[in-house]
Formats: structure tokens, C-alpha cells, sequence
């Protein structure tokens, strides 16, 4: 059992890509946040899974995302059990999107398969993934047909949201899909090389092509807990994916920027044509419904231009993306730079 302290990792020039040596035929990368509920039977199915399709060649890497229960420490007696797991400890709470940079960039796997740790997702899809990469596939994501366990609210969010994002980007990113996908060494040390501070997998696994095919499957209930994606982190992560692949906002905002000139300009002559030619006094309604509407679409704008330059100033400070606290089980090396 080895463990280390303070790791740093950051991204590198997409240009600078080498092949990386793996070390095993299939690594599962797991973010975890207050999962010890689940990672006793998480366990279970990835071993059960991961046995029947490649044997004993494979590790799981179980990425410890500031959690406050008691995830270290069944991770910590997973890893005294199962020689195949490994346990990243960060040294905060990152989110999912960098828990899960952490785990890619740490896994050693010729094949690498991203599963969330509420089971939502079936590992049992593993052996018709594996399929579809020996017929030359890249990347095999889920793609759900269906949706188990979550408000209809939530449910119809996402599909609107997804939907709108295919037209604003000018990748092909597919409709319904999450991180669930298997991918290959080639793929992820691409991934591994983009820099990005706020990250979007699935839109940057979309974004470097090659060939992506789905799996149709019907997306279970959490296995036990309730969901740590609140409404106000899916919307950070909806911004995060519009904003870090399209730049249509930007150009909404000009438009709104002219239509309420034009509509300020209107009432303006509206206001000035009743005070001359119909006697209507020039009240200060009219005067503040000017204000409200030239007022309100400039600080719209502003608010779209203030998103994209807050994202630029995070990326131009070059910070680690994560920094990893221990890491328990697994050789002792640091992850690649």
C-alpha cells in the first residue's frame, strides 16, 4: 500500500501528445462524493463486470472528491481487500468534472471506463462496450433511452437543455448522454493534454472526433442516496459546456443589444410623437419603461461578455487543476503532467 502527498497536475500543449505505456488491459474511473452507501456494491458489480470481460487485467480507480462521510475510509478497506483498487484522495472538494480529470489522469488502463458511482449507469454494458472497440471504435458512450427516478422536472430540464446545446455548438455533441462512456488510451491522452480549467468532458471527448459510436440503454434510480448534482451545479456545469464550445451567446447578446435599442428608440418616438401631436404629457412612466428596457438589455449583455472574460481570467492564472492529497494502493508515481 503506498501513499503520497500533495500531488500537483496540469495540462499540457495538445501538440506535446506522446502515447502512453499502459500498465493493464482496463481501467473504470469513479468519481465519489459521500458514496459509502454505494461503494460496497459498486465494488461488487465492477468486479463481477470487469472479471467477465478481460480477466484479472484491470484496476479501479476511485476518486475521493472531498468527501465528508465515510468514503476514504471504505475506499481505504476496499483497497486492503482488492489489490485492484486504487484510491485518489484530493485535497478538497473539486466537483465531478475535475474528480474525474483527476482519475483519467492518474489510470494506467489501455481502455478506460468512466462510470458514475451511483450505479445510475449499468457496468454490466461492459462486455458489448468492449465489443464495439474491437471493431474500431474510440469511444463507446451511453446514450439513455430513458430515465429512472428523477423528477419529471429534472428530466425535462436536461433534454431541453441537451437539445439546445447541439445547436449551439459546432461539435457534434450526442443527445442524451452523461460521462458514461469507455474510451480508449489514444483518446485520453489527448483529453489529458487540453488545458482547460473548466471542464466538460463529454463535450471535449465529442470535440476531438474520431470514431464515437452509442450504446442504447435505460438509465436505472440511484442505487442507494440522493443525487449531489443540485439544480445550481447542473447549471454551472450547462455554462460550462456552452460557453467552453460555442460562442452563439456572445452573438445572442449583440442581437438583444440591438433589438432593445430598437424597441427604446421606438417607445422614445412613441413618447415624443403623443407629447406633440396628441397633447399626452410625457410622463414618468414612459420615461422609466425607456430606462427599464435599454437598462436591462445592457446588463444582460454585460452579464453574457462578464461570463466568458471571468472564464478567461481562471484559465490565464495556469493553477493545477486539482491537487491530490494520498493516493492508497497502485504503484507509487505520480500522475502524468
Amino acid at each position: 500500500m503506498a501513499s503520497r502527498m500533495l500531488t500537483t497536475a496540469t495540462g499540457s500543449g495538445i501538440a506535446a501528445v506522446t502515447a502512453t505505456k499502459p500498465g493493464c488491459r482496463l481501467s473504470v474511473v469513479v468519481p465519489c462524493y459521500n458514496e459509502s452507501k454505494v461503494l460496497l456494491e459498486l465494488h461488487r458489480r465492477l468486479t463481477a463486470a470487469c472479471t467477465a470481460a478481460v480477466g484479472a487485467d484491470y484496476e479501479i480507480v476511485l476518486v475521493n472528491d472531498g468527501s465528508r462521510d465515510d468514503t476514504l475510509a471504505v475506499m481505504t478497506g476496499l483497497v486492503a481487500e482488492d489489490r485492484r483498487i486504487v484510491a485518489v484522495n484530493l485535497a478538497r472538494n473539486y466537483g465531478h468534472q475535475i474528480a474525474l480529470s483527476a482519475g483519467l489522469r492518474y489510470c494506467r488502463g489501455a481502455l478506460i471506463l468512466i462510470i458514475d458511482a451511483d450505479l445510475q449507469d449499468p457496468p454490466e454494458l461492459l462486455p458489448q462496450m468492449l465489443a464495439l472497440i474491437d471493431q474500431g471504435a474510440e469511444v463507446v458512450y451511453g446514450q439513455r433511452r430513458t430515465r429512472k427516478g428523477e423528477p419529471w422536472f429534472r428530466r425535462t430540464a436536461m433534454k431541453v437543455y441537451y437539445r439546445l446545446l447541439k445547436r449551439m455548438v459546432e461539435i457534434d455533441i450526442p443527445l442524451d448522454t452523461g460521462d458514461f462512456r469507455l474510451i480508449t488510451r489514444r483518446v485520453l491522452d489527448i483529453l489529458n493534454a487540453m488545458p482547460e480549467q473548466h471542464r466538460f468532458i463529454r463535450g471535449m471527448i465529442s470535440w476531438i472526433g474520431l470514431k464515437q459510436v452509442p450504446v442504447l440503454y435505460d438509465r436505472d434510480a440511484r442505487f442507494a442516496g440522493d443525487s449531489h448534482y443540485t439544480y445550481r451545479k447542473l447549471l454551472g456545469l450547462a455554462f460550462d459546456g456552452i460557453t467552453g464550445f460555442s460562442v452563439v451567446p456572445l452573438r445572442l447578446a449583440s442581437y438583444f443589444g440591438i433589438f432593445s435599442g430598437i424597441v427604446g428608440l421606438a417607445m422614445l418616438i412613441y413618447s415624443i410623437g403623443g407629447y406633440f401631436f396628441a397633447n399626452a404629457p410625457v410622463g414618468w412612466a414612459s420615461q422609466t419603461t425607456i430606462i427599464l428596457v435599454l437598462g436591462s438589455g445592457q446588463l444582460i449583455v454585460l452579464g453574457i461578455v462578464g461570463e466568458y472574460l471571468g472564464r478567461l481570467y481562471i484559465e490565464s492564472k495556469r493553477r493545477p487543476i486539482f491537487l491530490i492529497e494520498s493516493v492508497i494502493g497502485g504503484e507509487d508515481k505520480a500522475p502524468s503532467p
